[in-house]
């Protein structure tokens, strides 16, 4: 996976896909026990059926963007070897949000979690609800260092290499925490 996200798949009845394809998903929190809600995001994504999570990124936290002032966010990137199809993902994104008690009452709210579909496969769908690549990616730091931590040669598709994206927001801070998202290894599908 060293020049896009991976072969699309072909989909199937049902909303899956026959082959798995790799799904990279944002987590972000900034409300109570960060850390503790992005592991918690983390094992949820292990859980889903026919995904795998087999590799999650470094944490950072950052200052909140294009918000009202509000607490810094603790965000990572996880790697989703997934046949599920990019809808039935994210339908199953928002179903671990709302489990965790996010509430999407207005844009902007701090957030218990967050989690974004940012890449789908080498793919870009512009659906009621869905795009992908996720929209704002290319502009956010938070989102684009640990996507190179996971994938450093990545081609984020319709935007250009990843190295190149993350170089034009190199103002936006951001540091490295402790804390992993997974104790222990999760297996692929």
């Amino acid at each position: 996976m060293a020049v896009a996200a991976g072969a699309g798949g072909v989909a199937v009845a049902g909303g899956g896909v026959t082959d798995p394809v790799c799904a990279f998903v944002g987590l972000g929190s900034n409300q109570g026990d960060r850390l503790g809600q992005l592991q918690a995001g983390a094992a949820a994504l292990a859980r889903l059926p026919d995904c795998g999570l087999p590799r999650c990124s470094p944490v950072y936290r950052s200052a909140p963007l294009e918000v009202a002032p509000q607490r810094d966010f603790l965000n990572a990137v996880c790697a989703l070897e997934t046949r599920l199809s990019p809808r039935a993902l994210l339908d199953a994104l928002l179903g671990i949000e709302a489990a965790a008690g996010r509430r999407r009452e207005e844009p902007g709210q701090p957030r218990v979690l967050d989690l974004d579909l940012l890449l789908y496969a080498d793919r870009q769908l512009s659906q009621p609800g869905l795009r992908v690549p996720h929209p704002r990616l290319a502009r956010r730091a938070f989102v684009l260092r640990p996507l190179h931590d996971l994938e450093p040669e990545l081609v984020v598709p319709g935007a250009g290499p990843l190295a190149e994206l993350l170089a034009a927001v190199a103002d936006q801070l951001l540091e490295r925490v402790d804390g992993n998202l997974l104790p222990q290894p999760a297996t692929a599908i």
